[in-house]
Protein backbone atom coordinates (compact mmCIF):
# COMPACT_ATOMS: atom_id res chain seq x y z
CA UNK A 1 0.00 0.00 0.00
CA UNK A 2 1.47 3.61 -1.19
CA UNK A 3 2.07 5.34 1.97
CA UNK A 4 0.56 9.33 2.46
CA UNK A 5 3.45 12.01 1.39
CA UNK A 6 2.61 15.41 1.90
CA UNK A 7 5.23 17.70 -0.29
CA UNK A 8 4.63 21.43 0.36
CA UNK A 9 4.84 23.34 -2.42
CA UNK A 10 7.67 26.20 -2.23
CA UNK A 11 6.54 28.14 -4.68
CA UNK A 12 3.86 29.43 -1.54
CA UNK A 13 6.47 30.59 0.69
CA UNK A 14 8.05 33.64 1.20
CA UNK A 15 11.06 33.94 -0.60
CA UNK A 16 12.60 36.19 1.30
CA UNK A 17 12.73 33.27 4.07
CA UNK A 18 13.38 30.27 2.08
CA UNK A 19 15.65 28.13 4.49
CA UNK A 20 13.32 29.66 7.43
CA UNK A 21 9.93 28.44 5.39
CA UNK A 22 11.23 25.00 4.50
CA UNK A 23 12.60 24.33 7.78
CA UNK A 24 9.08 25.41 9.06
CA UNK A 25 7.23 22.96 6.62
CA UNK A 26 9.82 20.16 8.04
CA UNK A 27 8.80 20.71 11.69
CA UNK A 28 5.42 20.79 10.41
CA UNK A 29 5.64 17.02 9.42
CA UNK A 30 6.61 17.55 5.47
CA UNK A 31 8.66 14.34 4.08
CA UNK A 32 9.31 16.13 0.85
CA UNK A 33 9.52 19.82 -0.50
CA UNK A 34 8.23 20.83 -3.99
CA UNK A 35 10.31 23.14 -6.09
CA UNK A 36 12.23 24.25 -9.06
CA UNK A 37 16.11 24.30 -9.84
CA UNK A 38 16.75 28.39 -8.71
CA UNK A 39 15.17 27.69 -5.38
CA UNK A 40 16.42 23.77 -4.66
CA UNK A 41 20.30 24.81 -5.47
CA UNK A 42 19.71 28.02 -3.22
CA UNK A 43 17.17 25.97 -0.53
CA UNK A 44 19.33 22.42 -0.48
CA UNK A 45 22.23 24.11 1.27
CA UNK A 46 20.22 25.14 4.25
CA UNK A 47 17.97 22.36 4.45
CA UNK A 48 20.26 18.91 2.78
CA UNK A 49 18.84 16.27 4.65
CA UNK A 50 14.93 16.93 3.27
CA UNK A 51 13.98 14.69 0.22
CA UNK A 52 13.52 17.38 -2.79
CA UNK A 53 10.82 16.55 -4.48
CA UNK A 54 11.16 18.49 -8.36
CA UNK A 55 9.35 19.51 -11.24
CA UNK A 56 11.35 20.84 -13.91
CA UNK A 57 12.62 20.38 -17.54
CA UNK A 58 15.93 20.06 -17.29
CA UNK A 59 17.57 16.83 -15.66
CA UNK A 60 21.55 17.85 -15.39
CA UNK A 61 20.37 21.21 -13.73
CA UNK A 62 18.29 19.22 -10.70
CA UNK A 63 20.77 16.77 -10.65
CA UNK A 64 23.55 19.05 -10.02
CA UNK A 65 21.29 21.14 -7.61
CA UNK A 66 20.41 18.15 -5.43
CA UNK A 67 17.35 17.03 -6.52
CA UNK A 68 16.30 13.29 -5.76
CA UNK A 69 13.12 13.30 -7.87
CA UNK A 70 12.71 14.32 -11.36
CA UNK A 71 9.19 15.04 -12.64
CA UNK A 72 8.56 15.72 -16.08
CA UNK A 73 5.17 16.60 -18.31
CA UNK A 74 4.97 13.89 -20.77
CA UNK A 75 3.75 16.41 -23.30
CA UNK A 76 6.94 18.00 -23.42
CA UNK A 77 8.85 15.13 -24.75
CA UNK A 78 8.29 12.30 -27.43
CA UNK A 79 10.63 9.44 -26.31
CA UNK A 80 9.57 9.56 -22.12
CA UNK A 81 11.35 5.68 -21.62
CA UNK A 82 14.63 7.56 -22.87
CA UNK A 83 14.33 10.11 -20.44
CA UNK A 84 13.09 8.32 -17.68
CA UNK A 85 16.03 5.94 -18.39
CA UNK A 86 18.29 9.33 -18.16
CA UNK A 87 16.97 10.74 -15.25
CA UNK A 88 17.42 6.87 -13.49
CA UNK A 89 21.05 7.46 -14.49
CA UNK A 90 21.57 10.32 -12.51
CA UNK A 91 20.42 8.65 -9.75
CA UNK A 92 17.20 10.54 -9.43
CA UNK A 93 13.38 8.63 -9.06
CA UNK A 94 11.75 9.69 -12.33
CA UNK A 95 8.10 10.93 -12.03
CA UNK A 96 5.79 12.08 -15.25
CA UNK A 97 2.93 14.70 -15.14
CA UNK A 98 0.15 15.46 -17.39
CA UNK A 99 -1.87 18.82 -18.06
CA UNK A 100 -5.60 19.04 -17.24
CA UNK A 101 -6.27 18.39 -20.73
CA UNK A 102 -4.12 15.44 -21.05
CA UNK A 103 -5.64 12.43 -20.67
CA UNK A 104 -4.65 9.38 -18.11
CA UNK A 105 -4.34 7.05 -21.13
CA UNK A 106 -1.43 9.11 -22.33
CA UNK A 107 0.81 7.60 -19.51
CA UNK A 108 1.10 4.15 -21.11
CA UNK A 109 1.85 0.72 -19.30
CA UNK A 110 4.98 0.68 -20.26
CA UNK A 111 5.60 4.53 -19.41
CA UNK A 112 4.14 3.92 -15.85
CA UNK A 113 6.38 0.71 -15.26
CA UNK A 114 9.51 2.30 -15.68
CA UNK A 115 8.56 5.41 -13.67
CA UNK A 116 8.94 5.56 -9.48
CA UNK A 117 5.58 8.39 -9.86
CA UNK A 118 2.76 9.50 -11.98
CA UNK A 119 1.71 13.41 -11.57
CA UNK A 120 -1.93 14.71 -12.24
CA UNK A 121 -2.28 18.19 -12.41
CA UNK A 122 -5.54 19.58 -10.84
CA UNK A 123 -4.93 23.30 -11.84
CA UNK A 124 -3.31 24.77 -15.42
CA UNK A 125 0.98 24.65 -15.14
CA UNK A 126 2.48 27.77 -13.84
CA UNK A 127 1.13 29.76 -11.32
CA UNK A 128 0.20 29.25 -7.47
CA UNK A 129 -3.34 29.65 -6.30
CA UNK A 130 -5.50 28.58 -8.69
CA UNK A 131 -8.87 26.60 -8.49
CA UNK A 132 -8.57 23.47 -8.42
CA UNK A 133 -10.25 21.23 -11.31
CA UNK A 134 -12.46 17.98 -9.93
CA UNK A 135 -12.69 17.47 -13.23
CA UNK A 136 -8.84 15.93 -13.22
CA UNK A 137 -9.95 13.50 -10.34
CA UNK A 138 -10.85 10.43 -12.55
CA UNK A 139 -7.65 10.34 -13.90
CA UNK A 140 -6.28 9.39 -10.37
CA UNK A 141 -8.50 6.94 -9.83
CA UNK A 142 -7.70 5.23 -13.61
CA UNK A 143 -4.33 5.09 -12.56
CA UNK A 144 -4.36 4.04 -9.90
CA UNK A 145 -6.23 1.26 -10.66
CA UNK A 146 -3.47 0.29 -13.02
CA UNK A 147 -0.59 0.85 -11.08
CA UNK A 148 -1.54 -0.07 -7.13
CA UNK A 149 1.57 0.08 -5.77
CA UNK A 150 2.91 3.02 -7.63
CA UNK A 151 3.09 6.53 -6.08
CA UNK A 152 0.73 8.75 -7.71
CA UNK A 153 0.64 12.83 -6.61
CA UNK A 154 -2.08 15.37 -7.31
CA UNK A 155 -0.96 19.50 -7.74
CA UNK A 156 -2.76 22.08 -7.91
CA UNK A 157 -5.41 23.51 -5.45
CA UNK A 158 -5.51 21.08 -3.00
CA UNK A 159 -5.85 21.70 0.69
CA UNK A 160 -8.35 20.62 3.76
CA UNK A 161 -11.75 21.27 1.29
CA UNK A 162 -10.72 19.15 -1.29
CA UNK A 163 -7.92 16.11 0.02
CA UNK A 164 -10.78 14.02 -0.14
CA UNK A 165 -12.12 13.28 -3.42
CA UNK A 166 -7.93 13.23 -4.17
CA UNK A 167 -7.44 10.82 -1.57
CA UNK A 168 -10.16 8.81 -2.14
CA UNK A 169 -9.52 8.43 -5.89
CA UNK A 170 -6.45 7.01 -4.81
CA UNK A 171 -3.57 9.47 -4.58
CA UNK A 172 -1.03 9.21 -1.89
CA UNK A 173 1.74 12.15 -2.66
CA UNK A 174 -0.21 15.82 -2.11
CA UNK A 175 1.41 18.46 -3.58
CA UNK A 176 -0.36 21.83 -1.41
CA UNK A 177 1.41 25.55 -1.02
CA UNK A 178 -0.94 28.35 -0.37
CA UNK A 179 -3.10 25.60 1.71
CA UNK A 180 0.09 24.84 3.79
CA UNK A 181 2.14 27.93 3.76
CA UNK A 182 -0.67 30.25 4.01
CA UNK A 183 -2.34 28.34 6.99
CA UNK A 184 -2.09 29.74 10.57
CA UNK A 185 -1.13 26.54 11.83
CA UNK A 186 0.43 24.48 8.81
CA UNK A 187 1.20 21.56 11.24
CA UNK A 188 -2.45 21.15 11.40
CA UNK A 189 -2.77 20.84 7.79
CA UNK A 190 -0.10 18.97 7.00
CA UNK A 191 -1.24 16.06 9.60
CA UNK A 192 -5.07 16.39 8.21
CA UNK A 193 -3.89 16.01 4.77
CA UNK A 194 -1.88 12.78 5.71
CA UNK A 195 -4.36 11.44 7.96
CA UNK A 196 -6.43 11.82 5.35
CA UNK A 197 -4.46 10.11 2.66
CA UNK A 198 -4.08 7.01 5.09
CA UNK A 199 -7.62 6.22 5.68
CA UNK A 200 -7.93 6.28 2.19
CA UNK A 201 -4.88 4.17 1.13
CA UNK A 202 -6.14 1.63 3.61
CA UNK A 203 -10.02 2.11 2.19
CA UNK A 204 -8.19 1.32 -0.94
CA UNK A 205 -5.76 -1.62 0.62
CA UNK A 206 -8.88 -3.47 1.78
CA UNK A 207 -11.03 -3.74 -0.94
Amino acid sequence: MPRAIISPSVLASDFGQLTAECKRMIKGGAEWLHMGAPILSCVHKGVPDIFMDCHMMWVDDIADAGGALYCFHIEATTDPVSLIKAIHARQMKAGVAISPDTPSTAITDEIGKEADMLLVMTVYPGRGGQKFLERCVPKVAELRARFPEKDIEVDGGVGPKTIDVCADAGSNVIVAGTAIFGAEDPEAVIQTLKSTVDRAQAKIASK
